[in-house]
């Protein structure tokens, strides 16, 4: 039987899947080109935030209530989404995590996709930081989305934005971009993924990535990591158990290894793996890593399972190492992604949200309302308004190096672990030192930054008792990008 109309533009949907699986991102940009010249079949369409008012409308974006839902794509097949951009206004830090991506394909109840916004664009925590790689690109500081997974449907597409945050968002732009076909190939597989995490990871037992059933390939693994102490986090291997074996058919050799770079992991973004979130290797540093298994996928008939250990660097109580090969219990979470053709099984529940952002915000100071207990060893400094979360920040301008600022803090709980900060990045900041009550908190934190925005920092805190205490910011200089020596406190709390 001769098919006339479906093939050469699946094809090229899912050139990812086929065509590139064994040619260098030069070779598969090639292919691409060449294929420019064939004639496409099908109807091009797409779903977006535009205004209904085409002729005089500019509201395009749409408003998502706290525990609401957004259909970004209700599509009737068959077709192929081959492209989805959005772009998001939202109340609550940790946004990005609090947002749950669902897809649905041909009518199924159990989404296909359920995974939160940030971590589908392949970065963890609620952060918003850019990335450049073959199937997703994150532009604008982070805040402008992208992937290219070809995504093929029989009957009907839906997908949708769930707001499980406590804040509304003010505006989610978005594009779906997909084409209408006749019919797909008979072995045509659905694009699948599914987010997981352990905080922190189960003592015991490898940490869970994948546990497909049906026939399928896997196609990529986002891994995060929040550090609950110092050093390296990743010695762990990966198992690969294929069509139910006992034992891994493949098996890694460290946790950088298998994300394909080598004596641990640095801030990067290649075509088809990287670590575009690489904090350092200081207590609660974070790190966002991903790697694509688009040129080499792995093929299952069955099953798969796909686990990772948690080992690294642990410590004895007096803070000595006690091995450089040992369990840890750092904070886990991943997303995993494959096609399979036969229906998949139910995914775990998600985490609920405040547990999947390491707590919540209720408890922030901002720092502008404490200006009066503020004080800086040289430079001008006073609150800068309509920059940050709410309305201003504590700006200390400073014109050389070294000085310190101070702010007089209270502390009025018992136990207290950790500080977050939210701190401003520009291009005219510079390097600072933590401390608390005299006490260095993690390593000096650069705040240079190509634009202006804020950036989360977590530091865990000596025991200390309620009180009055004082955070100092020490100026250690500036890196060779920045212009000058600048410093913002946007909010803080003690948690």
């Amino acid at each position: 039987m001769k098919i006339k109309m479906s093939l050469p533009i699946v094809c090229v949907c899912l050139f990812c899947m086929t065509a590139c699986q064994h040619q260098t991102p030069m070779q598969a940009g090639n292919s691409f080109l060449s294929d420019l010249s064939l004639i496409k079949e099908g109807s091009t369409q797409r779903s977006s935030s535009c205004d209904a008012d085409l002729e005089n409308g500019n509201a395009d974006a749409r408003f998502i209530a706290p525990g609401g839902c957004l259909v970004i794509a209700d599509l009737e097949g068959p077709g192929v989404i081959q492209h989805i951009w959005n772009t998001v206004a939202a109340v609550d830090r940790g946004y990005s995590r609090l947002l749950v991506l669902r897809m649905y394909w041909d009518g199924e109840s159990n989404p296909s996709v359920e995974v939160p916004l940030g971590d589908f664009f392949a970065m963890g925590h609620g952060l918003d930081h850019p990335m450049e790689s073959f199937p997703v690109t994150v532009t604008s500081e982070g805040r402008a989305r992208n992937c290219y997974w070809p995504m093929p449907f029989r009957k009907s597409a839906r997908i949708t934005v769930t707001n499980e945050g406590d804040g509304p968002v003010h505006a989610f732009y978005y594009y779906v971009d997909w084409t209408k076909v006749d019919r797909l190939p008979e072995n045509t597989a659905y694009f699948h993924a599914m987010y997981r995490q352990e905080h922190p990871a189960v003592s015991g037992k490898h940490y869970l990535i994948a546990d497909i059933e049906g026939r399928g390939h896997y196609v990529g693994t986002v891994l995060n990591v929040r550090q609950h102490f110092p050093h390296w986090w990743g010695e762990g291997d990966d198992f690969w158990f294929i069509d139910g074996a006992e034992k891994p058919r493949l098996r890694g050799t460290g946790s950088e290894d298998y994300f394909c770079d080598a004596w641990g992991l640095r801030e990067m973004s290649t075509p088809w793996y990287g670590a575009p979130l690489m904090e350092g290797y200081e207590s609660l540093a974070r790190t966002s890593c991903y790697r694509w298994h688009i040129p080499d996928p792995v093929v299952f008939e069955k099953s798969l399972r796909l686990e990772i250990e948690h080992m690294g660097v642990t410590y004895n109580e007096d803070g000595t190492i006690s091995s450089y090969f040992a369990e840890r219990d750092d904070d886990f979470s991943s997303v995993a992604f494959w096609y399979q053709t036969e229906p998949h099984k139910a995914y775990e529940s998600l985490a609920p949200a405040l547990e999947r952002v390491y707590g919540g915000w209720a408890e922030l100071i901002e720092a502008e309302t404490k200006i009066d207990q503020c004080s800086v060893s040289h430079g001008a400094f006073a609150v800068q308004p309509e920059i940050g979360y709410n309305g201003g920040q504590i700006f200390w301008t400073p014109q050389e190096p070294n000085g310190y600022l101070e702010l007089e803090v209270d502390i009025d709980k018992d136990q207290v672990q950790e500080l977050a900060l939210m701190l401003t990045c520009a291009r005219d900041y510079g390097t600072f030192q933590v401390l608390l009550d005299g006490i260095p908190l993690g390593a000096p934190v650069n705040l240079y930054g190509k634009g202006i925005n804020q950036k989360e920092f977590r530091f865990l805190v000596p025991a200390c008792t309620p009180g009055k205490h004082i955070l100092r910011f020490e100026n250690r200089g500036k890196s060779p990008e920045s212009i000058g020596y600048f410093f913002g406190l946007d909010a803080f709390m003690f948690m």
